[in-house]
C-alpha cells in the first residue's frame, strides 16, 4: 500500500506512535531494553510520545519533560540507534508521505545524533 497522505493531526501522530513501537517492542535488538525498562508501563509511555511528537510535527505543545535523561543510563550504543530509525524511517514511509512526515524522519535522525552525542560525553567523562 502507498501511503497518499501527510500526518496532519494527533490520530495520524498517534497511529505513527502505535504502529512503530509495536515494531520496537517485537525487534529483537532493542525490544529487550524497551520492554525491560517500561514494563508495563506502555500506556503511559505512549500518551507521553504522542505528546512529544505532536509537539514537534504539528507545534501544538502538549509534552513537558526532558526527553533525554530516562535513557542515560540504558545499554545503548549505535547499533540500537541505527536498528530505532530504521524502523521509525520505515514506519513513517509506510504511512505517510509528505512535508511532515519528511520532518518526522529529519527529527528522529537528529534526536538520535544528539541522544548519541550526549551518551558518548557522559560515559567518557564518568570514569574520571
Amino acid at each position: 500500500m502507498t501511503p497518499t497522505k501527510d500526518i496532519e493531526d494527533i490520530n495520524d501522530i498517534k497511529k505513527m506512535v502505535n504502529l512503530f513501537y509495536g515494531k520496537v517492542r517485537k525487534d529483537d535488538l532493542i525490544g529487550p531494553i524497551f520492554n525491560d525498562k517500561i514494563q508495563n508501563h506502555w500506556p503511559e509511555h505512549l500518551t507521553k510520545l504522542y505528546s512529544f511528537w505532536q509537539g514537534i510535527l504539528l507545534g501544538e505543545r502538549t509534552y513537558t519533560g526532558f526527553p533525554f535523561p530516562p535513557h542515560a543510563q540504558l545499554p545503548i550504543s549505535k547499533e540500537h540507534f541505527d536498528r530505532w530509525l530504521s524502523l521509525f524511517t520505515e514506519t513513517v514511509d509506510h504511512l505517510f508521505i509528505g512535508e511532515i512526515a519528511n520532518e518526522a524522519k529529519n527529527r528522529a535522525y537528529k534526536i538520535s545524533d544528539v541522544f548519541q552525542k550526549k551518551l558518548e560525553y557522559i560515559r567518557k567523562n564518568s570514569s574520571l
